[in-house]
Formats: C-alpha cells, sequence, structure tokens
C-alpha cells in the first residue's frame, strides 16, 4: 500500500490536484488500485452544484489516469517521466459520486509503444460501477 507522501514520490500532481489517497494494489508497468474518499470540502463542490454535491464527471476521470499513471511511472525506468492525456474513448460515467462516496479506481495498462501507451479504467463505489474509459496517453 502507498500513501499519499509515497504517492507524492511517484507522481508531480500536487494539492488540490492530486486526486488519491491512498494505493491499495500495485503490479509496475501493468495495473495499479487507488482510493480517493470523497469529502464535504472538496475544492470543487462550491462551484458544481453547489445545493447538491456532485463529484465532476472529469475529475474521476483524472483520478484514473492518476491511477494509470503510478502504474506507468512505478517502472523503475520510467521514473521522474511525464504522463500526458492523449485521447480518450467509450467514456461512461454510470453513478453519481457524492461525499461519503471511497472511489476505487482499477486502472490496465494495455499497450506501450514509441512514447505512447493505452489503457483502461474503471472506477466504482463499492460493488457499483461509477465509470469507464479508455485512455491514451503519452509520455516525455
Amino acid at each position: 500500500m502507498l500513501d499519499r507522501d509515497q504517492i507524492k514520490d511517484i507522481l508531480p500532481h500536487r494539492e488540490p490536484f492530486l486526486l488519491l489517497d491512498r494505493v491499495t494494489k500495485l503490479s509496475p508497468g501493468k495495473s495499479a488500485v487507488s482510493e480517493k474518499t470523497v469529502r464535504t470540502d472538496e475544492f470543487f463542490f462550491p462551484g458544481h452544484f453547489p445545493a447538491e454535491f456532485v463529484m465532476p464527471g472529469v475529475l474521476i476521470i483524472e483520478a484514473l489516469a492518476q491511477t494509470g499513471a503510478i502504474t506507468f511511472l512505478s517502472v523503475p525506468e520510467n521514473k521522474g517521466k511525464t504522463v500526458y492525456f492523449a485521447g480518450l474513448k467509450q467514456v461512461k460515467f454510470r453513478r453519481k459520486v457524492i461525499p461519503g462516496d471511497t472511489l476505487r479506481l482499477e486502472a490496465v495498462l494495455t499497450r506501450i509503444k514509441a512514447k505512447f501507451g493505452t489503457g483502461y479504467g474503471k472506477a466504482f463505489v463499492g460493488d457499483e460501477l461509477a465509470c469507464e474509459a479508455e485512455f491514451m496517453f503519452s509520455y516525455s
């Protein structure tokens, strides 16, 4: 298990944009599972449906991307590289994510070649699928 400080040793993201609380499983270069507990004091709630707090879908996708980046950057030869979004496909949102929910974020890398990679991610609240997407990334 990795805590926030250990995640910061891998990812360049910092508050308020570090969206992972912990990594619970890691197979470097292959897959990772992380968690984010959604709190009422999150920076985005005052401006995103202030009468009904709902985590923005783009931030769920970002949390999935950060999970995928940890998978890639945890390979020793990738340490210190920067990972960027290159595209998204088949994005589907299945349920709202609200304060008190704990997102379980699962990312699997499916291909890495010539400075580009692809992967697949799913976000769950309990056993309920909240979001899924295919993602493409580049790195330098």
